[in-house]
């Protein structure tokens, strides 16, 4: 993705669905094998702000204190990060549960082992002071990245409120462009995330009027790892749930150390990258233990299926993928014992 000033290194655009050809391949390599064991565990991660938290358990010893012996790979670009966990490049990799979906239903054995976090106010559809309620939505464009999460919060969001996609005409542009529409008056609404919230609210030109924490469990981003390396890295992905834990408790301590170290990770000083924290529910192990709960309404089982309605409507899937298959919550019980 693309920022709107020069502040910041782009952050990546957390996609809602992968191409179908990419899959297949990946499927092919998947089956065929990866070679050889690798004596560490490679781990990717991109710029959102729960994975950019593995940075904090590296620098803070807390792999090492547990024994897991990771290396983390960075990826400017999220979609690449994807392609190389379903390739086989990587063992594991920090992305979202709807782009998880997607390879599970084209038969990619991916497992996801680790909840970091759900955005809880990281993302908004912002309205200008013209809009009162959802029913003066009705007719508007809205700016937003078509079939991104963004696209995902407005299609929540109207359907909460009595009203469809039709009812509005989305304007497909980068978050940062759609900030910039909205401020400018070329749009009425755009759905974005931090920072272009707090830009817009400061501006003065907007307000949120549906955000992900009004949504709790639908955006949940997790560590997913390769079926293979759940059996055969096991004993890192349990030190990494470890040290994640010890993360999570390290972040709400020490939030302006945990911050200095994120923000240089993505090229951001620190006191503009400290907006993310509060729009940001890190997950500890009992949020994990929730989310791992088949009868848990905001778990991630219960939630695939409203991900996989979006992702139907709207022609990136073509059938429903088995959620269950996907999760293994065998890494978080090990790491949970004494």
């Amino acid at each position: 993705m693309t920022t709107r000033t020069d502040m910041a290194r782009p952050r990546i655009k957390r996609l809602l669905q992968a191409p179908a050809a990419l899959l297949t391949v990946c499927l092919v390599v998947l089956l065929l094998g990866t070679g050889s064991a690798r004596a560490d565990i490679k781990v990717g991660v991109s710029d959102w702000t729960g994975w950019v938290a593995w940075y904090v358990a590296e620098q803070q010893g807390f792999f090492k204190k547990y024994g897991a012996n990771v290396k983390l790979v960075w990826f400017s670009n999220y979609s690449d990060s994807i392609s190389a966990l379903s390739t086989g490049q990587l063992d594991a990799n920090s992305q979202t549960w709807s782009d998880t979906l997607g390879p599970l239903q084209k038969g990619l054995p991916l497992k996801v082992v680790l909840v970091n976090d759900n955005s809880f106010g990281n993302d908004a559809l912002m309205v200008s002071p013209k809009i009162k309620s959802f029913a003066d939505l009705k007719g508007r464009k809205i700016a937003l990245e078509q079939y991104s999460v963004s696209h995902f919060v407005l299609y929540t969001a109207l359907a909460r409120n009595g009203l469809s996609p039709r009812d509005v005409t989305v304007v497909n542009l980068s978050a940062g462009d759609a900030a910039a529409a909205f401020i400018s008056g070329r749009v009425d609404a755009a759905v974005v995330w931090n920072p272009w919230i707090s830009e817009i609210e400061k501006s003065g030109k907007g307000r949120a009027i549906f955000t992900s924490r009004d949504m709790p469990g639908l955006i949940p981003d997790a560590l997913v790892a390769q079926a293979a390396a759940v059996k055969s890295k096991r004993q890192d992905l349990i030190a990494m749930t470890r040290a994640w834990f010890d993360t999570v408790a390290y972040i709400k301590a020490n939030p302006d150390a945990a911050v200095k170290i994120m923000s240089k990770v993505v090229g951001m000083d620190p006191a503009q990258y400290r907006v993310f924290l509060p729009g940001t529910r890190l997950f500890d192990a009992a949020a994990n233990q929730d989310a791992f709960n088949p009868a848990s309404p905001t778990g991630l089982l219960a939630v695939a299926p409203v991900i996989a309605n979006f992702l139907i409507a709207n022609k990136l899937l073509d059938g429903r993928p088995d959620a269950a298959a996907g999760l293994d919550r065998s890494i978080l019980d090990a790491a949970l014992k004494k």
